[in-house]
């Protein structure tokens, strides 16, 4: 039988953001399951992590930021990043003592008759009086629509397992940014590559300076002010240095070629040119997961959802981190932080809800 139980708030991913946002408010002064709730779809700790590659190593892990208040232990460099961050982030979840509920998969998010809010889950469901949604992108990965009809293989980035299955084939990477680059550091190594891209790349020599990300940024933020969709961040930045694109430089594997026109039962076209090819690598990226938002009209006519800082500008209960500006490691902490410190203003301080101890919940810690 469902049960409606009560809190302040409602935290929605316990990916890098989530928890961000988690430990933020237990230091404010969020008690676990009376002040603050995280509610997790995966069984087990590490997000988004949990499902790369097991070929993708720490060594080549596009850019990796601490949790606050607790150091990722070094690891080897070859050590896989799908088993040393689900680590880490189930020790985070232990020292802080989050109250991380999983696995529970949110279905909506609605008004409730009270003035607070539902949230419907495959389980109980939770009456907050805001949310932090940090449910990233992963679950939701973008793939274009090219016509015609190819009998070879089709895979997203989502679903690449590593290089080996494609040894001795001709394998087509489509994508311009971290994860085509990935995968051609890699494939090119066993098999013969062809990476096409939509726009030239771009390739940034030398240190990110601060001012450049604040621009990159600022960049990324003007969009989802006016509710446009997002951009990820690298979309402005360019391809800076990374053991994986030295990698795909030295195999050779950076000879980039414009977009196809079509596929065919054999390959790929442009124009009257056919290039037959077993497979290919949709490396395009991956949209907000926000459809379990539907119900409380946040989307914009330009069809992002517009924002002021981390807060919904249709509902400032609602913060959205890990979301277009801070869709990054160290943004996703920084947004965690910004995101309480809005709903302690909104909220007028922790304890102040009607919700008490909850018991005897699944939680994970």
């Amino acid at each position: 039988m469902t049960v409606e139980r009560e809190t302040d708030v409602v935290v929605v991913g316990a990916g890098q953001a989530g928890l961000s946002a988690a430990y933020h408010l237990r230091r404010r002064g969020f008690a676990p399951h009376a002040g603050f709730v995280v509610l997790d779809a995966d069984a087990t700790p590490g997000g988004a992590w949990a499902h790369r590659s097991p070929s993708l190593r720490m060594a080549t892990v596009h850019g990796f930021h601490d949790l606050p208040d607790f150091e990722l232990p070094p690891p080897r460099p070859e050590a896989p990043a799908r088993e040393v961050v689900p680590e880490y982030f189930a020790a985070y979840e232990a020292k802080h003592a989050l109250p991380v509920v999983r696995p529970v998969h949110v279905h909506a998010v609605s008004p409730h008759p009270d003035g607070r809010l539902l949230v419907e889950t495959d389980g109980d469901s939770w009456i907050a009086r805001a949310l932090i949604n940090a449910t990233g992108t992963w679950t939701r990965p973008f793939l274009p629509h090219y016509p015609g009809h190819f009998a070879g293989r089709q895979l997203h980035y989502a679903d690449y397992r590593g290089p080996e299955e494609f040894a001795g084939l001709r394998v087509v990477v489509v994508g311009g940014g971290a994860s085509a680059i990935q995968v051609l550091s890699e494939v090119a190594a066993l098999a013969e590559t062809v990476w096409v891209t939509r726009k030239p790349p771009i390739f940034r020599e030398g240190p990110f300076s601060p001012e450049a990300g604040r621009e990159a940024v600022a960049m990324v933020e003007e969009r989802v002010r006016q509710g446009l969709p997002v951009r990820s961040v690298v979309s402005v930045t360019g391809l800076g240095p990374s053991v994986a694109l030295r990698r795909a430089r030295e195999l050779g594997a950076l000879e980039r070629r414009p977009m196809f026109d079509r596929l065919t039962e054999h390959g790929i076209a442009w124009g009257e040119e056919e290039l037959p090819v077993d497979a290919v690598t949709w490396a395009t990226g991956f949209r907000p997961e926000v459809g379990h938002l539907a119900p409380l009209g946040l989307r914009e006519p330009g069809g992002g959802i517009r924002m002021d800082g981390t807060r919904a500008a249709a509902d400032p209960r609602i913060h959205l981190v890990g979301y277009g500006p801070s869709a990054s490691t160290i943004g996703a902490n920084r947004a965690g932080r910004a995101a309480v410190n809005e709903i302690l203003a909104l909220l007028g301080g922790p304890g102040t809800s009607t919700a008490e101890a909850t018991d005897g919940l699944p939680v994970t810690a």
